[in-house]
């Protein structure tokens, strides 16, 4: 928790009016009872009502001044900790930005959202209460002790024997919600899991109908926490019958002696009623510890799930003193590459050496899990090679910053991914300046111009989130037009052909043989007739490069490049 108050600091002068309005708050309520003490017993009984009402009007006064203290102090209290809850989801959310793959793998894409979103409130409302808390609660306790005992010192036994007994009941009630608190973020990861499995993949849940199974599924993660939370706020709900028991019990204590000392005239009425409020004062402020306490446990849980996140380094950064872009074609090669996934025993690629060059596309297959997307995301560093090098124009990519390699990447990824908002917007996405006529071009060569224009708005046309409201295809057409439209070196299309049907995968190719002369092209696909017309194909198989040539030459010396021919040709299209 320690670690997340920095983030208050640009708040500083927001915190330290807190406290002073609540320090002004706090010790009106603790004088209040000694004016209600005077007027009653000097005013009242004596019959002075020109005491009363100067007593009176400066009691209305510091009523007044506390209130106002308290409305000011809840109002700049709540800027500071939600100015506090912005810069922290900031910090976070720039942070994860810079993750590998490897550190989204490690925590997981639900649980980094809880942490951001839940978790950050869970810190802000604890700060909120503490803000108020650390100044009120104490100086109540303590000054309402201290006016107390100067009182009544007899009377302030009272004091010495609910005190203990209130805070043992207190410790015992808390010290089973610690443990159920910290178990309540866990659950919500989950069912935050569950839910959001169960929407990205509504399709597949429902094809093989298994909604029943999904609903059971979320109730169980529901029902846990649930059960969990209810657990909570039944300790909460225990816990305010017994303080108020005791404090009430208290009450009748103090009337009850009280009473007697008034009887012997050893205590004057106003300062029993006097003495009631500062007791009254004491047992609330001790309340509202064990309240704040209650938070204790679910803020330290999700401080350290916070933690966790801003102290995971990604697993590589940027050199200190990195080598200047390249100015060079955009040769892409590959010397001896190693490469393991985390935990992984066997490498998902074994030495594979290559060279793609300007001008030509270069084509890989292979079976599945042949390591094809792997060696695909190694060229933008989503990872790093285990062994060897990648080169871009002669040098390591390890050796450049991560942004001056990606500016130089027109990437299609094997899920086309688009964002909400208009046509333009998303192929702008590639290249934010642009023009309407260089993204309509942009469209033109990755064939989405005709879909694009059947739409109502064209260009402006709106994209759902993830862009559900078009078809495979058109998602994959719109991602490379996004590419194109960066206008990079090199273009990695990361099976991105694949919903396409035989005659839009063929116009699509040859306006890209047209449009990207003088670019370095790679090309992943699985349908041998997407690749057979490129200028260099790779044959990957269990990670290994076990082919490498054109598509005759393949056919003559690379057995598994033929038997993946033989599976989706005919001998004369093969041919």
């Amino acid at each position: 928790m320690a670690k997340l108050i920095e983030f208050l600091r640009p708040y500083r002068a927001f915190v330290a009016l807190v406290l002073v309005l609540t320090f002004v708050q706090t010790m009106s309520s603790l004088y209040l009872p000694n004016l209600m003490s005077s007027i009653v017993d000097t005013g009242i009984i004596r019959g002075d009502e020109g005491y009363i009402l100067r007593e009176g009007l400066w009691m209305l006064a510091v009523t007044v001044l506390g209130g106002a203290g308290s409305v000011l102090a809840s109002y700049y209290g709540a800027k500071a900790t939600a100015g506090f809850g912005k810069l922290l989801r900031t910090r976070i959310f720039r942070h994860v930005e810079h993750f590998t793959l490897k550190e989204f793998d490690q925590i997981g894409t639900s649980s980094l959202i809880v942490r951001s979103t839940n978790d950050v409130m869970q810190v802000q409302q604890f700060i909120n209460m503490l803000l108020r808390m650390m100044v009120m609660a104490p100086l109540t306790a303590i000054g309402g002790i201290i006016l107390a005992v100067r009182t009544d010192a007899s009377l302030s036994l009272v004091i010495v024997v609910v005190l203990p007994i209130m805070s043992i009941a207190i410790w015992l009630v808390m010290r089973r919600g610690f443990d159920l608190f910290r178990s309540i973020q866990k659950k919500v990861d989950r069912l935050n899991l569950v839910l959001r499995e169960n929407l990205t993949g509504v399709r597949v849940v429902r094809a093989f109908g298994r909604v029943p199974y999904e609903v059971r599924r979320f109730d169980a993660a529901n029902l846990d926490l649930t059960d969990t939370s209810v657990r909570v706020f039944q300790l909460m709900a225990i816990l305010m019958p017994i303080v108020m028991l005791i404090m009430n019990l208290a009450m009748v204590a103090i009337v009850w002696f009280g009473g007697v000392q008034i009887n012997t005239g050893t205590l004057e009425l106003g300062n029993l009623m006097a003495f009631i409020q500062y007791v009254m004062q004491i047992m609330f402020a001790v309340l509202m510890v064990s309240m704040m306490l209650f938070m204790v446990p679910r803020a330290q849980a999700s401080a350290v799930r916070i933690n966790e996140v801003l102290a995971l380094e990604p697993e590589f950064r940027d050199p200190d003193d990195p080598l200047p872009v390249p100015r060079g074609p955009g040769t892409v090669e590959f010397r001896g590459v190693t490469f393991y996934y985390p935990g992984g025993e066997e490498p998902a690629l074994h030495d594979v050496t290559f060279t793609a060059r300007p001008g030509q596309i270069t084509a890989v297959i292979g079976g599945t899990g042949a390591g094809k997307s792997t060696l695909m995301n190694l060229i933008p560093r989503f990872y790093d090679v285990s062994e060897g090098s990648i080169l871009v124009d002669g040098v390591d990519v390890r050796k450049m910053r991560q942004a001056d390699l990606r500016q130089r990447l027109g990437y299609v990824p094997q899920k086309a991914v688009l964002f909400t908002g208009s046509v333009l917007e998303n192929i702008r996405y590639g290249d934010p300046g642009a023009s309407l006529a260089a993204a309509q071009h942009a469209a033109d060569v990755a064939q989405a111009s005709e879909f694009v224009s059947e739409m109502e708005e064209g260009m402006e046309a709106e994209i759902s989130q993830g862009g559900v409201n078009l078809s495979g295809g058109q998602r994959q057409r719109l991602a490379m037009a996004r590419a194109l439209a960066r206008r990079a070196e090199i273009y990695l299309f990361d099976d991105s052909f694949s919903a396409l049907d035989f005659r839009t995968d063929a116009l699509v190719r040859a306006a890209l043989r047209r449009e990207l002369t003088g670019a370095t092209v790679m090309i992943i696909a699985q349908r041998v007739s997407t690749v057979m017309d490129a200028d260099h194909i790779l044959v990957l198989d269990d990670g290994r490069l076990v082919g490498a040539g054109t598509h005759r030459e393949l056919m003559a010396s690379c057995p598994v490049y033929a038997e993946i021919v033989a599976s989706q040709l005919s001998p004369e299209e093969s041919a």
